[in-house]
């Protein structure tokens, strides 16, 4: 692919050609067509989100049935085009800028081959037979279907099969293909097969493993000759215009703007100790006790409290006085406004470059390294196990409730433990998941607020 300015884009497929196209892409060497910057970035951000959804999806153990209805929600809102005949090259860019992007790491492979491999199992299986049967042609498939002698032969042997799975013997009109056992190993795991002569019989309906496999086998060796690519020099060639955001896609934050207050999100100085303790994630919750505790904070730690509490709708003034409050009970008043007031102000865009800066997103809360002293960072990746329950029960996390959270934090679904958490101090299930401190924060108040008024007026007509 090359890369060019707004002006210039060419279709990789005319109209014409596009019906002879399959719709299920196998991605073996990138498209021969230009790609304009913004739509570098925006188609594989629009394929991130389909990503990041299968994967929270997964995480939260979603039933099969519930996750086909997931991957066709988010693949028809993120990836769709409004010119019809650029959805496919949609498609085949952004899986190809994302394969750059995930290239560069191997826990960042790991993620990218999984999500991706989930991705075209359910597309093969949103395929009608016709279009499975395509896609198995160009894979070059070192298999065939079996002939109607050859099932005769071996047919009470599938029946055995089909019924151990709980399903109907095939009938004559079945088709099954004859492949060597070590091509599915997932189904001869799952004796989901039957293997005569170190062939296993694939029937039509499970041969979305034989497929998914060597999809997954193609792409990650093309992940690494990517990396390779990436190391070599394309990272260095474009170091100006294309590795910026290649290296910024990985940790993006896809979901709403959080740079202004939303609603339910107005606090001020009378009633930021009672929201940290009711709505504060425990990220900002921490940030929060250590400087009560301590009455200072590392310049990590002030940007990360510093800026959600802007997002939760703390004034500059407010904010003034709540940091002043604080930092002069350690370092005095006339260093406080002499070393520090300057960075508040500036937060605010009310010094240097006017910048108005937004809150940290969970992603890139995750993947900061704090060290020594620091107190910022996401206590899910950072605390240890003794130090997160210890913090989990003074939020009032139950021992149910926490093992889940644990659980998750092993798996390193961080985010999950956060919405494990946000569902147990509510007692109601968070279906988006947490993906920002400030959205954990506006949830919660949605919740909790309408209860506060509730008891208000109840107090108000018992005096009456």
């Amino acid at each position: 692919m090359e890369i060019v300015r707004p002006q210039s884009h060419r279709n990789l497929f005319s109209s014409n050609d596009a019906v002879s196209v399959p719709s299920l892409p196998l991605y073996r060497s990138a498209p021969p067509l230009e790609v304009r910057l913004e739509d570098f970035e925006s188609f594989a951000i629009d394929r991130l989100r389909v990503l990041k959804g299968i994967s929270d999806g997964l995480s939260r153990g979603k039933k099969p049935e519930e996750m086909e209805k997931l991957v066709k929600e988010l693949w028809k809102v993120n990836m769709r085009h409004q010119h019809a005949s650029e959805v496919l090259n949609k498609d085949i860019i952004s899986h190809f800028v994302l394969r750059l992007v995930y290239c560069r790491t191997e826990d960042l492979r790991k993620w990218f081959l999984s999500m991706e491999c989930a991705l075209f199992r359910y597309r093969f299986r949103f395929l009608t037979p016709e279009a499975q049967r395509a896609v198995m042609d160009n894979f070059d498939l070192t298999c065939r279907a079996v002939n109607n002698v050859e099932f005769e032969s071996i047919k009470e042997k599938l029946g055995q099969v089909a019924r151990s799975m709980g399903q109907p013997s095939p009938t004559v009109d079945a088709i099954f293909y004859k492949v060597p056992f070590e091509e599915v190993p997932e189904l001869v795991a799952g004796r989901k097969v039957f293997i005569s002569q170190g062939y296993a019989y694939v029937a039509m309906n499970q041969v979305v493993s034989l497929v998914a496999t060597l999809f997954r086998s193609q792409l990650s060796k093309t992940l690494i000759l990517t990396n390779r690519k990436w190391t070599s020099s394309i990272r260095e060639q474009e170091k100006h215009r294309l590795t910026p955001i290649v290296e910024a896609l990985s940790s993006s934050y896809l979901g709403p703007d959080f740079s202004q207050p939303r609603e339910y999100a107005e606090i001020s100085l009378k009633d930021i100790d009672q929201v940290a303790k009711s709505s504060f994630p425990l990220c900002m919750r921490h940030l929060f006790d250590k400087l009560k505790e301590d009455h200072h904070l590392k310049h990590g730690g002030r940007m990360q409290l510093g800026l959600f509490l802007k997002g939760v709708g703390l004034n500059l003034e407010d904010a003034l006085a709540f940091w002043r409050a604080e930092f002069s009970k350690k370092v005095g008043l006339e260093k406080f406004e002499k070393d520090y007031s300057y960075n508040i102000r500036h937060n605010y865009g009310k010094e240097g470059k006017r910048t108005d800066y937004t809150p940290y997103s969970c992603q890139k809360i995750i993947s900061s390294t704090p060290g020594a002293g620091d107190q910022h960072g996401c206590p899910y990746r950072h605390f240890s196990e003794e130090n997160l329950r210890a913090a989990l029960s003074r939020m009032g996390v139950n021992s149910r409730a926490m093992e889940d959270v644990m659980d998750k934090v092993r798996n390193r679904h961080y985010q999950l433990a956060c919405t494990l958490t946000f569902e147990a101090l509510h007692g109601m299930t968070c279906d988006a998941g947490i993906n920002h401190p400030n959205q954990y924060f506006s949830d919660s108040q949605k919740i909790l607020q309408p209860k506060k008024d509730s008891s208000a007026q109840n107090l108000v007509t018992a005096r009456e």
